[in-house]
C-alpha cells in the first residue's frame, strides 16, 4: 500500500448527500456537518501529528479516483470522533448508497474506521481463510499494532454489501475476519476482499447480547445513515 499524495480542493455538494449527512449526524450527536471546501491536506492538519494519521503516515492509500466529500463530528458510544467521506472525483453514483470511501477517526486521530465501497472490487474472486486472515492481520500491523496481542479469532466468513453503480446493485464482497479484543471485550474486524484489498475495517465495536444487536453506531453505513433521515439510500 503506498502513501497518499493526492491533494485537491473539492467543494461539498450543497444538497444530496450533504443534506441527508446533516440530519443523521445531528439526530444522532447534535453536530452539524461542516459545509467547507476541504483538502487531504487540511485533513491531515486536523489530526495531530502523534496519531500517525497524517498524510505521509497513513496505514493505506486512499483508492484513486476520490475526493473529498465532506466531514463531521460524530460519536461512537458517547466518544467524540469525526467521519470523512471520500466520493468518485469524476461525481459519478454520488451520494448515499452510491460509490464511497469513508473513514472515522477518534479525537485523539485513532483510525477506528475505514471502508471502501467500490465498484471494481465487485464480482471478484476472493482470498480462502487463512490468506484473508494473514491479510487481515497484516493491515493490523500497520493500522492498529495494539489490537495484535490481544486479539482472538472468532471466524471468517464471506460478507457482502451492495453499492450503487449507474442503473446497477453490485455486491462489494469481502472475506470477514472477526476478532475479539480480550482485553476490553470489544469487537474488532477486517473485511479482505479481491487481490486481498482491504474493504472494511471497525474497531471498538460494542456488543448488547440483550437484546442482541450491536450498540456502537454504524457512521460508515449508508444504509444506517439513510435509514436515521427515513429515505432509501441512493
Amino acid at each position: 500500500m503506498k502513501p497518499l499524495r493526492r491533494s485537491t480542493t473539492v467543494l461539498l455538494p450543497s444538497l444530496s448527500l450533504a443534506g441527508l449527512l446533516v440530519a443523521a449526524v445531528a439526530g444522532a450527536t447534535g453536530e452539524p456537518l461542516e459545509e467547507s471546501s476541504m483538502t487531504l491536506d487540511t485533513i491531515a492538519a486536523a489530526t495531530p501529528p502523534s496519531a500517525g494519521v497524517a498524510e505521509s503516515a497513513l496505514p493505506f492509500a486512499l483508492p484513486a479516483g476520490f475526493a473529498p466529500a465532506g466531514s463531521a463530528r460524530v460519536a461512537l458510544d458517547g466518544r467524540p470522533a469525526r467521519l470523512l467521506r471520500y466520493e468518485r472525483a469524476d461525481g459519478r453514483n454520488a451520494g448515499l448508497g452510491g460509490e464511497h470511501v469513508s473513514l472515522v477517526l477518534g479525537s485523539e486521530g485513532r483510525l477506528l474506521g475505514y471502508t471502501r465501497m467500490d465498484a471494481t472490487l465487485a464480482a471478484r474472486a476472493l482470498p480462502d481463510e487463512a490468506a484473508a486472515e494473514a491479510a487481515a492481520v497484516a493491515f493490523l500491523e500497520g493500522a492498529a499494532p495494539e489490537l495484535v496481542p490481544v486479539r482472538r479469532l472468532s471466524w471468517v466468513k464471506p460478507h457482502a454489501e451492495t453499492v450503487r453503480a449507474g442503473d446497477r446493485t453490485l455486491e462489494v464482497t469481502g472475506m470477514k475476519v472477526k476478532m475479539r479484543n480480550t482485553a476490553d471485550d470489544t469487537w474488532f474486524w477486517v473485511i479482505v476482499g479481491p487481490d486481498e484489498e482491504i474493504v472494511t475495517f471497525e474497531r471498538d465495536i460494542v456488543w448488547l447480547s440483550f437484546p442482541g444487536r450491536r450498540q456502537t453506531e454504524k457512521w460508515l453505513h449508508d444504509a444506517w445513515l439513510a435509514e436515521r433521515e427515513g429515505v432509501p439510500a441512493g
